[in-house]
């Protein structure tokens, strides 16, 4: 993939077939920001992309106000193979009564005004293709948050959408220091699991910031496409076990990050304590020596 610039506006980034001099037929994008918005378009031609192979559009995501995206007709929608998107986190939003009856929230529900975040995955979703992967950078509230909330993640899980949820170091970003997620989903999931990976210990500490070495993304990609399990870092937790925890995705739920506590060996502890205690009454008995000579009172 290449790299896409994206700031505080509504964003998505398509990509669609695997074909084309890059290895792919053509990037859509869409960002609010007119700055963030003309840093992608010169993205895209710094990394060799031709005009020819995306189109980026300065427009809001969720109004979803690019014509390209409103084809009614099912035969003629836009589908997309990988769908990228690091939308601004918990925005605020003022969805109108038009947007409940909206294609891409209609059979989920509007996310709620304080925290537009599942406005944002499904818009993204609504054009992935049967066989394509979304992956979209979240904070960890889309995990385990109620109320409408709630209702979106419960019907994207039962219907079999979410593949697996990465948890990521806090402080990795300009713009926050909150730990956050990426939830990667699919319309054909085969597995009936999700893989929990979690990678918050698995960073180079800055002073400013946090930094993924690739030696660290290079084990999230590794553990996601195999979906390795690994004590503290990776698990697949069944279906069944998250209906038993009311669909809530707290990755702690599933992955325990607490270290065993140390086994006390009080045979050794009591041998130290008392060869302690023989240093202590050398060395008052030497002091004792000292303060004699000085005809000073001695210590009890």
């Amino acid at each position: 993939m290449l790299d896409f610039a994206c700031g505080s506006g509504s964003l998505l980034l398509n990509v669609r077939k695997h074909i084309g001099s890059h290895g792919i037929g053509k990037i859509y994008g869409q960002e609010k920001n007119i700055t963030t918005y003309n840093l992608a378009r010169m993205n895209m031609l710094l990394h060799g992309v031709k005009d020819s192979e995306f189109e980026i559009h300065h427009g809001d995501s969720l109004l979803n106000d690019w014509d390209i995206l409103n084809e009614m007709n099912p035969a003629k929608k836009l589908e997309c193979d990988a769908v990228v998107a690091n939308p601004p986190f918990s925005y605020r939003w003022e969805p109108g009564e038009a947007l409940a009856e909206d294609f891409r929230f209609k059979s989920y529900g509007l996310a709620p005004k304080s925290a537009a975040d599942f406005a944002f995955l499904l818009h993204g979703f609504h054009f992935l293709s049967d066989q394509g992967t979304m992956a979209i950078i979240l904070p960890h509230g889309v995990l385990f948050r109620g109320g409408v909330e709630e209702r979106i993640r419960t019907k994207l899980l039962k219907d079999g959408h979410i593949d697996t949820v990465i948890g990521l170091p806090a402080n990795l970003f300009f713009s926050t220091g909150i730990p956050v997620c990426i939830l990667v989903l699919k319309k054909c999931k085969k597995p009936d699991d999700v893989l929990f990976i979690n990678a918050s210990e698995h960073f180079e500490k800055g002073k400013r910031q946090n930094r993924l070495l690739p030696e660290h993304i290079d084990k999230i990609v590794e553990t996601y496409q195999y979906r390795k399990e690994e004590e503290r870092y990776a698990r697949c937790v069944s279906m069944e076990e998250i209906e038993k925890n009311d669909f809530n995705l707290n990755i702690s739920r599933y992955i325990s990050t607490a270290k065993e506590e140390e086994e006390v060996d009080l045979g050794a502890v009591n041998t130290d304590l008392e060869n302690l205690e023989k240093k202590v009454q050398a060395a008052k008995s030497k002091h004792n020596e000292f303060l004699a000579q000085l005809g000073l009172p001695l210590l009890p």
